[in-house]
């Protein structure tokens, strides 16, 4: 479970949203895979515009789901570059909660998404390298 005094990363999310009742199972908790998909597509964002074009998602690794997403929590998806191949990146995603009259945010999941560019004939395209830091 993620630590009381942790903060969300202080740079801008890729994705913000309100968990709504229709994303919801049957029993009224927010589904695993609609958190999923909002990390998939901020890691998205962040590989197609590294990439300047399209890039498809090939593997999740490592997801862990820290707590649970209430309906009316406000959800922001951050998501970091973290290595680059030849055709892919891999893009760590973490996503947190934050009940919408409250300021303090808690990690409610964490995984990496590997991206592979690719070109129109949907085939794989190379990458630049990330920059020498």
């Amino acid at each position: 479970m993620a630590k009381i005094d942790e903060q969300p990363p202080e740079h801008s999310p890729a994705v913000r949203v309100i968990a709504m009742p229709a994303d919801t199972n049957p029993h009224g908790d927010i589904f695993g895979g609609w958190l999923m998909s909002l990390m998939d597509s901020a890691a998205g964002s962040v590989a197609a515009r590294y990439s300047h074009g399209r890039a498809v998602t090939i593997a999740v690794e490592g997801m862990t789901f820290h707590r649970p997403v209430i309906v009316g929590d406000e959800v922001s998806v951050f998501a970091t570059l973290k290595s680059v191949g030849r055709t892919s990146m891999k893009i760590d995603v973490e996503a947190w909660r934050r009940a919408r009259h409250d300021d303090r945010s808690y990690r409610v999941t964490q995984a990496t998404f590997t991206f592979v560019a690719i070109g129109e004939d949907r085939q794989p395209r190379s990458v630049p390298p990330l920059p020498a830091q």
